[in-house]
């Protein structure tokens, strides 16, 4: 004799609280993707997280460090002397780098001798790897700066290719937050040292 089990047959009331879970747990994932998006766009119109190729900030900035950077702090200002920035290659749009602000709108640059002249003062840069020993003159025309690496001699900057459009400009480096063991607040104040 063959003994079958009943088979479980579901109450209206029981369909019902199934579909009804279903139905907000999609909904939670709905908000949940929704609210990611939004964050990441968010994030991203505030800020930019860059990595450090190279070794042209050294000492600085060392190669393979990640830096988060302030796409809001120029927005209605230029960039002050001694700013590290982040912008858009006038050589190649498609990359970014990282450099130092040296000379802003109006101002004349003068390298001679291993010494960094801005309007005719020696910039104090105890923040460079070495001095350049390279010379040359450049006088910084309106919406440019004028950028250099703290490694001065191996880097590829406006002393190399020219000015820097101020419209190139992506934000401010403020954080080194990778990795972990160099994470570190920038401190551009220290860098301005040299004209006031």
């Amino acid at each position: 004799m063959e003994y079958s089990q009943p088979e479980e047959i579901m109450q209206p009331e029981e369909v019902s609280k199934d579909s009804h879970s279903i139905k907000q747990f999609l909904v939670d994932l709905l908000e949940t993707v929704i609210l990611a998006v939004v964050l990441f766009f968010a994030i991203n119109a505030v800020s930019a997280r860059v990595r450090v190729d190279g070794f042209s900030m050294v000492p600085t900035l060392q190669d393979g460090e990640y830096v988060l950077v302030n796409r809001l702090a120029y927005r209605n200002d230029l960039p002050t002397r001694g700013d590290i920035i982040v912008f858009a290659s006038p050589q190649a749009p498609n990359l970014d780098l990282i450099k130092r602000v040296i000379g802003l709108p109006g101002d004349m640059i003068q390298i001679f001798d291993g010494k960094v002249q801005v309007n005719g003062q020696v910039l104090e840069e105890p923040y460079i790897a070495a001095a350049p020993i390279y010379n040359g003159e450049w006088s910084v025309p309106e919406d440019h700066l004028f950028v250099l690496g703290d490694n001065r001699n191996d880097s590829s900057d406006s002393h190399a290719w020219g000015l820097l459009p101020t419209e190139n400009v992506i934000g401010k480096a403020i954080l080194i937050y990778w990795p972990i063991p160099e994470w570190n607040l920038i401190n551009h104040a220290e860098t301005v040292a040299a004209i006031q």
